[in-house]
């Protein structure tokens, strides 16, 4: 099952609004990977054991790293850019230039191929969400 769609909805106020280093990018066509990396994470964190941007790796406006802990409990290092993700390494804060690893477009597509509980849980969540909506309408 591979889908492009998030079935918990992000919260309107990310809490970058008032962090000094995001403020040069207000108003601007900048892409700040690390930005997108916080976003990404927030998106799928409820389905992996533990997700967060690398810390000691570094951050650029073109790139960011992603560690990430699957319920299965195997650590993988994303590689965060323009064109999309990939596993750069099979644990936190590394990287391997001799993996050649395809990229994902989305951050659902990569984990779908990494983890089937990841998988599970996704779908899930996609389920109970639909079934509210479907309350809802019929309410």
């Amino acid at each position: 099952m591979e889908t492009d769609c998030n079935p918990m909805e992000l919260p309107n106020n990310t809490g970058f609004e008032d962090d000094s280093d995001y403020r040069d990018f207000e108003g601007t066509d900048v892409k700040d990977m690390r930005l997108e990396a916080e976003a990404v994470v927030n998106d799928v964190l409820f389905a992996v054991s533990n997700m967060f941007v690398s810390k000691t790796l570094p951050c650029a406006e073109d790139v960011a790293y992603i560690n990430v802990e699957t319920r299965e409990r195997n650590r993988y290092c994303l590689e965060l850019t323009e064109a999309g993700l990939r596993v750069v390494a099979y644990d936190f804060d590394q990287t391997d230039d001799r993996l050649q690893t395809p990229y994902h477009e989305t951050v659902y597509s990569l984990l779908d191929s990494l983890s089937p509980a990841y998988r599970e849980v996704f779908g899930n969540a996609l389920l109970q969400r639909l079934e509210a909506l479907k309350r809802e309408s019929q309410s």
